[in-house]
């Protein structure tokens, strides 16, 4: 018996409640308590985190509320481009909250010790490497950058001031996840060869198409610092600025947005640094409302054998007119089972399947063509050299987990990241995972809109 396969049984072996049906369950339970416990720890007034957040759109309030989940942490400040998200955010966070419309503002000031990156993609290396080099602790929404050759000057600038710096891929601190990965490197799947993702939608919201303010106007809306680094200026437009991920001048497509969700679970899960080959294609199917990026998309991504993992393929896809409803999904497949992480990393189930050891004759085969005295030969001689039990397919049960009720990944990573704040201990998604994270979904966009296999260097995270 191979190794992984003793492994896996021994990891069966000492949670088989765990791997049963009802595995919403201990090893979920403890972990959740774990967190619960870090989470109420007391706190003294030394240990107080005091955060300010850069882009008060959704992604800029859904992070300040997480991070505001872990104890010991204070909102003093926000920044956005829109005075109406302004007056919002001190109608939320108090009227005593600081407010500014220029991110240098935020980075100046002495009383503040991380910040919150949820701008548009365009904005995201910038702030983050001036915030970095201003002393602030800095987490980042993903991508981490919005074109691949930002990357190596992002990591060098963390490198180089030693501030905490993590990338909003909160996959990488889910409990279902870490899981998975654990079971994975338990060989409960044997070795790994082929990964299916997919992330689709089907409603206007969920394509970008999201409501503007009545009162948007070039009066309370600085456009002109929100397209200060855009190689083409634009008059003012509305659709621009509140539906940005529309456009490749300040968003990053399905790709940047989407890809990046699925390939940072992937990468976390396999220990993978990244692909050698990618390849893209994509079509503008029914969002026809001025957007310049596809709304379906699908990719064929290659990773070669490294001392990390065996070669491996991986087919992304993003459908924003999707008939199924809507959904998301990671299948891992490998030679004997398959992991199958649905949603946004609350759990997910292993099948098994092995082959017999004999390889199978009759049936659908070219046995029934031979003549009738060479079918009783073989089947004499394929009895002799097999036993029954080498006949049969071994059975295995599924495992299923769950991570308990109201489990939420992006509280954990924000307890992550100010656990990092406050101690300087390892991030769990540091600029350079975040950079091999994203930079092969960028490569898409690139491989789509140029019609060409991108070929990237994982090592030395450049194109080829």
């Amino acid at each position: 018996m191979s190794t992984d396969r003793r492994k896996f049984l021994k990891h069966l072996g000492t949670s088989v409640l765990l791997t049963s049906a009802s595995l919403t369950s201990l090893a979920a339970k403890e972990e959740n308590e774990i967190r619960e416990l870090r989470a109420q720890k007391r706190i003294t007034p030394n240990d107080k985190i005091r955060i300010a957040t850069i882009g008060m759109g959704i992604m800029g309030f859904n992070d300040t509320n997480a991070a505001l989940t872990t104890a010991g942490v204070e909102l003093v400040g926000a920044c956005d481009l829109y005075q109406g998200r302004l007056a919002r955010a001190k109608e939320v966070y108090g009227s005593g909250l600081y407010t500014t419309g220029n991110y240098r503002d935020i980075i100046d000031r002495k009383d503040i010790d991380a910040i919150i990156i949820a701008t548009s993609d365009n904005w995201h290396s910038q702030i983050a490497i001036d915030a970095m080099r201003a002393g602030k602790a800095v987490y980042s929404e993903k991508p981490m950058v919005h074109q691949i050759s930002q990357g190596l000057a992002e990591i060098k600038a963390q490198q180089e001031t030693k501030m905490v710096f993590q990338v909003g891929s909160q996959r990488v601190s889910s409990i279902a996840y870490k899981k998975a990965k654990e079971m994975y490197e338990a060989g409960a799947i044997g070795k790994i060869n082929s990964i299916e993702a997919s992330f689709n939608r089907q409603d206007a919201l969920g394509a970008w198409q999201y409501t503007m303010p009545l009162d948007q106007s070039v009066q309370n809306v600085d456009w002109a610092r929100f397209q200060s680094n855009a190689k083409v200026k634009y008059d003012y437009d509305p659709k621009r600025f509140f539906r940005w991920r529309n456009y490749r001048e300040y968003g990053t497509g399905v790709a940047g947005d989407l890809f990046v969700h699925l390939l940072s679970g992937i990468h976390f899960i396999t220990g993978s640094k990244g692909p050698e080959k990618i390849y893209s294609i994509g079509d503008l199917a029914y969002w026809k409302d001025g957007r310049n990026v596809p709304d379906v998309m699908s990719a064929v991504i290659h990773y070669g054998e490294t001392k990390e993992h065996p070669a491996f393929q991986v087919t992304l896809r993003v459908n924003f007119v999707s008939g199924d409803g809507g959904s998301s999904t990671t299948k891992i497949t490998g030679s004997e089972g398959v992991i199958d992480l649905g949603g946004e990393g609350e759990g997910f189930s292993i099948r098994k399947s092995k082959m017999a050891e004999a390889p199978g004759i009759g049936g659908w085969d070219s046995l029934f063509t031979y003549t009738e005295a060479q079918q009783k030969a073989l089947m004499d001689d394929y009895n002799k050299r097999y036993t029954e039990a080498q006949r049969t397919r071994p059975h295995f049960p599924d495992v299923t987990y769950r991570a308990p009720d109201g489990y939420n990944a992006s509280n954990d990573h924000f307890a992550n990241f100010f656990d990092s704040v406050r101690n300087k201990t390892k991030v769990v998604e540091d600029a350079v995972f975040g950079f091999r994270a994203a930079a092969p979904c960028l490569a898409c966009n690139d491989s789509y809109f140029e019609n060409r296999v991108i070929r990237w260097d994982a090592e030395n995270m450049k194109i080829v």
